[in-house]
């Protein structure tokens, strides 16, 4: 299936939003709490979070559901 997710970058802004952006390109643009929500969690798997945010989620080469920490429990 598809590669590992590559090419990702974030910038955090002085407002409190962030950019995501793929490739150079804009992918995504998040305020507010969703941009915060991403902050906390972009420490683990940054590729593969930012994949998962913009929608550009590769299938094939994702952490097995029951490992992610919202399906523990």
């Amino acid at each position: 299936m598809g590669g590992p997710a590559d090419g990702f970058e974030y910038v955090r802004r002085a407002d409190g939003s962030v950019i995501i952006t793929h490739h150079g390109r804009v992918a995504a643009t998040l305020r507010g709490g969703r941009a915060a929500e991403f902050l906390a969690e972009v420490d683990d798997d940054p590729q593969l979070v930012m994949a998962r945010w913009t929608g550009n989620y590769r299938h094939g080469n994702e952490r097995v559901a029951r490992q992610h920490p919202r399906n523990k429990g």
